[in-house]
């Protein structure tokens, strides 16, 4: 080429060549190169120089260029596309001979082939070996990553040859030079590979590298035994590794660790523990990360209570378990619900000298707060503060979450206001859910003023804070307010999301806005966003909700293509509005135009036929639910069994129950208790007193409850012997087992609250036994439990049955000075007490005889 005149294209791409390396020359005293490489790019250039019949550039480092040279590099500039349009006529062999001459300045030869690439030339195998030989060299990993991973994503027909082409060159390469000098490249390519998921290429040239006689570096494997993990390709991961030991590959610690992870994310428990012998005969010690993989598989797999007994066993062994290993099994009891073992585990830490962080606490409060139980929480949180662990707005935002969920608002904002004043960052998450409390509590003002901090505070407010105030405006009823908000987010440049829509199309109908809501979903399709189902259930269940019943049923009936949400949302509806009648109607209707309801819609339109005394409708919708692929939820059982006790029909009620039993519910202290509370308000104590059998040999332990329960019941059934049989010695029994059941209480440590000892006090004062029922108020008040009306009521009306009409009034005095009222009951007793003894007084005196009065009268 050197010898013919060159092209015009050719000329053109050759000026560029010549441009680069004056330029490259020029900028020597910014980025110093050696004599050697300078002597090298000044011959390189030359050549280029002769062919253009141009002067050489000798510049020393340090000199400037001279203008001429400027000129060219700016025409080059200038004129890319030209130059981009002969570039595909450069000589490789030109190329490949600057790129070697450059191998001493990767970053110089980088750069070049980085804009023969920009400018449209095309690389093909050869140039690509000159810059991965350049980059092995120096040892410039990410940049050979990023070279090969523009490669593999690269199809054959834009690279100019196949990717195998480039395999096999520098498999010969590597057989002429040696394994030190490329090797490096195939753990990028493998990369590449695994990089954008392609594991069976990853996989193919590894075990084509290996057997070429090339090991490759374990590094690489490791890599992609993870990435398979990662993708869930759990199996393929094992046998990779296994296929790796045949072959003869040595895996490392941080080897057997990524397969013990594989393994126990597939179950294979046992496999995952004999990994730990593989590694003793491979002469390798697993590390505290390798322990903490098997133990986190295990909890993985719902075997926390055993992760937890390998940690104690391997902490005896003295080796190093650090306090992730605990945070592991922390969480894996969270994840089974057992609190009570997690905080146990908590406590072990402090007993061996392992400081617990905020993520061990957290992980407990969170627990707690899933499970409603705010004060635990709380208390976890304070004890966080006097070991000063410093919180995070996590932690703060679940416990704010918590108290927002079960109704505490209040106590949410307060607390928010509480961990600022601490100086506890809070995040937009925490402030968000306190804007929603406040929209709850209707302090609308308060919210938007809690918003306006947040811009004070450079934070960003995003769709979700503006959606929670519209929402917040939409309850309140302040539609006007809700439209502006609207407004102004948009106005912002946040795109109002389907969720927005949403809460405004529900505002609207809850309004009675019905026609509003429909605009709304006309403009909303305009903006792009097709209405979901759950926009049509908002509309309807919010027309129902605001008392426009027929708007609902017509928008209902309007939908082209109803679905099974449709239907819940018009059940819902009816229920919401107390149209308990038609909701059923429409629920009989359904299976018919193939349609049946979702468990929440038939738990709602249940609970309304049980307290509507629509027992055996009720009944009905229990056994087509009971039939359905859809098993009845513990709350339907429950419900069911509530209504049929309360009714006094305990076949059914006991027929519900064993359903439950039978399905594989197990029942809980309060169905129990229900039962037992059936069964007494029958007056059939001794099936009562079965049920109780029952559930003591399930190993559910009565509270308070079931106990107050039975002893009325006792009480009850004593009473009605009494009036039957008042001279009978056989009603001794009930009133052993009322002490029976009383010592039961006391031996688990069962504590009796104000209800069981005003059930215990009336029962002694029904049995004159005026002493006991004195000495249980007592006790009472010993106790801490202050009495209430009832229990002063019934004691009053022991006395005045005994004709203790002096106890009555002192006892009536005692009530009131503690501030508690007597109602029309206890007046009533007292009335009908004096009354009484006014009358035996009159009685007495008749016998014996009349009595001379101060004015000489007699009486």
């Amino acid at each position: 080429m050197f010898g013919r005149p060159p092209t015009a294209a050719a000329a053109t791409t050759t000026r560029l060549v010549y441009c680069w390396g004056v330029k490259l020359i020029k900028n020597s005293h910014a980025h110093p190169i050696g004599r050697t490489q300078f002597v090298r790019l000044k011959s390189a250039v030359s050549a280029v120089a002769s062919e253009l019949r141009r002067p050489p550039p000798y510049y020393l480092p340090g000199l400037v260029a001279s203008n001429e040279d400027e000129d060219i590099i700016c025409a080059h500039k200038n004129n890319s596309n030209g130059v981009g349009n002969a570039l595909g006529q450069l000589d490789t062999c030109k190329v490949v001979e600057i790129l070697n001459s450059l191998r001493e300045e990767p970053c110089h030869a980088l750069s070049f082939f980085d804009q023969l690439k920009e400018q449209g030339f095309v690389h093909n195998v050869s140039t690509y070996m000159a810059i991965i030989r350049i980059l092995c060299y120096w040892g410039m990993d990410m940049r050979l990553d990023s070279i090969l991973l523009g490669v593999i994503k690269s199809n054959d027909k834009h690279l100019g040859f196949k990717v195998s082409d480039l395999f096999e060159a520098l498999i010969e390469w590597i057989e002429a030079k040696g394994p030190k000098s490329l090797i490096r490249a195939f753990d990028a390519l493998v990369k590449a590979y695994v990089s954008i998921g392609n594991f069976d290429e990853a996989i193919d040239t590894l075990f084509q590298t290996k057997r070429r006689g090339l090991i490759p570096n374990i590094m690489t494997c490791n890599f992609l035994l993870n990435r398979l993990i990662e993708s869930r390709k759990n199996d393929t991961a094992v046998a990779v590794f296994r296929q790796f030991k045949r072959l003869g590959l040595s895996p490392n610690d941080y080897s057997y660790c990524i397969v013990i992870k594989a393994l126990c994310r597939k179950g294979s428990l046992e496999e995952a523990a004999d990994i730990f012998q593989e590694m003793e005969e491979a002469g390798l010690t697993p590390n505290a990360f390798t322990y903490t993989t098997y133990i986190e598989g295990l909890c993985s797999q719902a075997r926390s209570d055993l992760g937890y007994e390998v940690l104690k066993a391997w902490r005896e062994q003295n080796i190093p378990i650090d306090v992730f290993t605990y945070l592991v099994v922390i969480r894996g009891f969270v994840n089974e619900s057992k609190l009570k073992e997690a905080e146990c585990v908590l406590i072990d830490m402090d007993e061996h000298g392992v400081v617990p962080d905020a993520y061990c606490y957290g992980s407990l409060i969170r627990g707690y707060c899933k499970i409603g139980h705010i004060l635990k929480a709380l208390a976890l949180h304070n004890e966080m503060a006097a070991k000063c662990i410093k919180t995070n707005c996590v932690i703060v935002g679940v416990i704010l979450q918590c108290l927002f969920q079960i109704g505490m608002a209040d106590e949410a904002v307060d607390q928010f206001n509480n961990f600022k004043e601490l100086g506890i960052f809070l995040d937009e998450v925490t402030y968000n859910i306190v804007v929603n409390a406040l929209c709850k509590l209707g302090k609308l003002e308060a919210a938007v003023g809690l918003l306006d901090e947040m811009k004070g505070k450079k934070m960003s407010l995003d769709v979700v804070h503006y959606t929670t105030l519209i929402g917040g405006y939409c309850l309140q009823g302040k539609l006007v307010d809700a439209l502006k908000l609207f407004e102004e987010m948009k106005e912002k440049g946040l795109k109002p999301d389907i969720v927005t829509y949403n809460v405004l199309a529900r505002g609207l109908s809850r309004n009675g806005l019905a026609q509003e809501a429909l605009n709304l979903l006309d403009y909303m399709e305009g903006q792009g966003l097709k209405a979901s189902v759950v926009t049509h259930k908002m509309i309807i269940e919010g027309l129902c909700t605001g008392g426009k019943v027929k708007e609902a049923e017509m928008f209902f009936n309007g939908l082209e293509e109803k679905c099974l949400g449709h239907c819940d949302a018009m059940v819902n509806g009816y229920c919401e509005a107390g149209n308990t009648r038609e909701a059923h109607e429409l629920f009989v209707k359904l299976p018919k135009q193939g349609f049946s309801l979702s468990r929440s819609s038939c738990l709602k339109l249940l609970s309304n036929l049980c307290i509507e005394g629509e027992n055996d409708k009720a009944l009905a919708l229990f056994e087509a639910v009971l039939a359905s692929d859809d098993a009845p939820c513990k709350i339907m059982y429950s419900k069911l069994i509530a209504a049929f006790c309360s009714s006094g029909d305990m076949r059914k009620a006991q027929w519900v129950f064993d359903t439950m039993v039978r399905t594989g519910i197990t029942p809980d202290v309060i169905n129990y208790t229900m039962m037992i509370n059936g069964y007494c308000r029958v007056n059939c104590l001794q099936e009562a007193c079965e049920v109780l059998k029952d559930m003591k040999a399930r190993g559910i332990e009565p509270d308070v409850i079931t106990y107050t329960v039975l002893i009325d019941g006792h009480s009850e059934e004593k009473m009605k012997k009494d009036r039957c049989l008042p001279n009978a010695e056989g009603n001794k029994g009930e009133q052993n087992e009322v002490a029976t059941l009383w010592s039961e209480m006391k031996e688990i440590e069962q504590k009796p609250d104000v209800i069981l000892y005003t059930v215990l006090i009336d029962c002694h004062c029904k049995s004159d036994n005026l002493e006991d029922a004195a000495v249980l108020f007592d006790e009472m008040i010993d106790r801490g439990l202050e009495p209430d009306n009832v229990t002063y009521t019934a004691l009053l009306r022991g006395y005045c049955r005994r004709g203790y009409t002096d106890r009555a009034v002192t006892l009536l005095n005692d009530m009131i000075s503690r501030g508690i009222q007597p109602d029309s009951h206890t007046m009533s007793a007292l009335h009908h007490g004096i009354l009484q003894a006014k009358k035996a007084k009159k009685v007495q005196l008749w016998h014996e005889g009349p009595v001379e009065d101060e004015d000489g009268g007699h009486y």
